[in-house]
């Protein structure tokens, strides 16, 4: 079934970004661009991801950023960690 349908992304090639550590809507469109046209698909691309799609989310959830793929360069060392999870 079609997630994206102004870029013809199956629910499918979403599962298979998430297989491959595309773990949130915004790395799912870098991947493959879905949700980034006209974002009526960002709502069905989250609830694919769910909590148990990604295989890396358990360890994001601990508190390990690195692992989905955050920037860490980017985050101020003062941040408050719900900033940053955010």
């Amino acid at each position: 079934m079609y997630v994206c349908s102004c870029f013809g992304i199956t629910e499918q090639q979403v599962r298979e970004h998430a297989d491959k550590g595309a773990c949130t809507p915004r790395k799912i469109a870098s991947a493959c661009k879905a949700g980034t046209d006209c974002g009526s698909c960002v709502r069905r691309i989250q609830a694919l991801l769910g909590r148990g799609a990604c295989p890396r989310r358990e360890l994001a959830d601990q508190g390990d950023a690195d692992v989905l793929g955050a920037d860490t360069a980017l985050i101020p060392a003062s941040a408050p960690v719900e900033a940053v999870a955010a």
